[in-house]
């Protein structure tokens, strides 16, 4: 997958040096080492294109980073994640680059990881919402998904995300609109932020010459009126991030009316509101909630010409549910015999 704990990492690695070039495996690497990739190669070639950070993508890039390839790409380092990446054989993947002095790390992001995503999707449960009590099934849940027989990596495992002020500023453009620009107001959940958000935006990037986008979010509960189960999988805080990560968008909207109101135009002083093809789910009311742009006539549909949407992903899991499973749990276990190995390493020392 592509979410946000992967744009901190290259929001860090982008501020060690000057040019950031991000290596995305190929479906059959990933299946190989991992398990099913949840978005297709195409798919996250062009996700990671989004970032904000990220000024070149190597597709195809080898699962294990050589100096070869940093080579190759005329790099002077590579970073990962504190957390450890293996091969297939539990080996290091990153030992010859840090042995030559070209590895940097960065911090991981706490309380996100693609096993949690896709344990919360097939959960079903609405704990991971904000400000809703504690479900028992996914205390239960956080316990055994992605936990191996005998206790649990710290990598894989699940924790709570904390949204922080200074996380905040950290992803925000910090631009304000400038006189001449175009300011279009989107909406939505944004949820599992994916292909088809990224295609919608970019499409709707491109109906300026100066486009200033702002994403008007709804709240956890807001959204789970209209798109009903456990959506969304992501809460507010997590969807916030994932937005502003995306070099389309300059400003979010954290927990935006679902009417546009001329409240909201006047005060963003907005030009044109755009929405996808996707149904618009009415009001409580049973009014339209484009009603207000349709009536100054700056409504506008935009179609992305992608057809994924955020169902569509979780459909993908449960059909590949055991595989995920097993993926997992394997990928624990053999965490887990690292850290014995390291900590054998250490009663040595």
């Amino acid at each position: 997958m592509v979410h946000y704990g992967h744009s901190n990492q290259l929001r860090q690695a982008r501020a060690m040096g000057d040019y950031l070039i991000v290596g995305v495996h190929t479906d059959e690497e990933i299946a190989k080492h991992k398990g099913p990739p949840v978005f297709t190669q195409e798919e996250r070639y062009k996700m990671v294109q989004a970032i904000k950070w990220v000024d070149e993508i190597a597709p195809g890039a080898p699962y294990v980073t050589t100096l070869e390839t940093l080579d190759k790409y005329n790099c002077d380092f590579c970073v990962h994640g504190d957390d450890i990446t293996l091969t297939v054989d539990g080996k290091d993947t990153y030992e010859e680059v840090k042995t030559a002095g070209r590895y940097r790390e960065c911090k991981r992001t706490q309380g996100v990881s693609t096993t949690d995503l896709v344990g919360r999707m097939l959960l079903m449960t609405k704990a991971h919402h904000s400000n809703i009590d504690e479900d028992l099934d996914y205390r239960k849940h956080t316990d055994n998904f992605g936990k191996g027989p005998k206790g649990h990596s710290p990598w894989t495992g699940v924790s709570q995300f904390l949204q922080t002020s200074q996380k905040i500023i950290q992803f925000a453009s910090g631009k304000e609109p400038q006189p001449g620009d175009t300011i279009i107001y989107v909406a939505g959940a944004f949820d599992l932020f994916h292909i088809g958000h990224v295609d919608f935006l970019e499409k709707v990037h491109q109906l300026s010459e100066r486009p200033y986008i702002i994403a008007g979010l709804h709240f956890d509960q807001e959204v789970n009126r209209y798109k009903g189960k456990n959506y969304p999988i992501m809460n507010i805080h997590e969807r916030t991030l994932s937005v502003l990560a995306c070099r389309y968008v300059s400003e979010v909207v954290i927990g935006a009316p679902y009417a546009v109101t001329a409240d909201l135009l006047d005060h963003f002083r907005v030009t044109l509101v755009c929405h996808g093809m996707t149904e618009v789910v009415s009001d409580k009311d049973g009014s339209d909630p484009y009603e207000e742009p349709k009536r100054r006539g700056i409504f506008q549909l935009v179609d992305s010409g992608s057809n994924l949407t955020t169902d569509l992903i979780v459909q993908r899991i449960i059909k590949n549910r055991l595989e995920f499973e097993a993926r997992n749990q394997k990928k624990e276990a053999k965490e887990l015999a690292v850290l014995e190995a390291m900590k054998k390493l250490e009663e040595k020392h």
